[in-house]
């Protein structure tokens, strides 16, 4: 958990500023602190603020390691959900709700979309689900 104010409160949205800070850790690779990144990269906060807007620019966030094996469109989505949660105003911070909500949604265009491209499997493997049970996978952000 991150430190709300100078004060050292922790809070509900100081947890939420500390999610941000993990999905950006998994977008980039990078530590949350990293001294052994160049002057001026050492925050991964601070230095990935101004990318996280735009999908040409988040690239230059984005870990080369993923060798772009990922949706930009639903990294982009990641990224500004990032944003949103480090937002220096914490009361405009998201609830947890609303980034559990958001995750689900890209959850389900990721389906859709392994769906559109091969449907007998998404058909195979939902056929002994039931309608009740809830199945949570592992966290993936793409």
């Amino acid at each position: 958990m991150f430190l709300s104010n100078l004060k050292g409160h922790l809070s509900v949205k100081s947890d939420v500023y500390s999610f941000g800070v993990v999905l950006l850790e998994l977008l980039s690779g990078r530590r949350a602190i990293d001294k052994n990144q160049p002057v001026g990269e050492h925050n991964l906060v601070d230095w990935a603020r101004p990318y996280l807007t735009n999908k040409r620019r988040l690239l230059r966030v984005m870990d080369p390691r993923l060798q772009g094996q990922y949706s930009l469109t639903r990294a982009l989505k990641i990224a500004v959900l990032a944003l949103d949660c480090i937002s220096i105003d914490a009361k405009s911070r998201p609830t947890m709700n609303e980034i559990v909500k958001t995750m689900e949604e890209l959850h389900i265009q990721k389906e859709a979309s392994k769906e559109q491209q091969n449907p007998q499997i998404s058909i195979d493997n939902n056929i002994n689900k039931s309608p009740q049970a809830v199945n949570y996978p592992r966290p993936s952000i793409m």
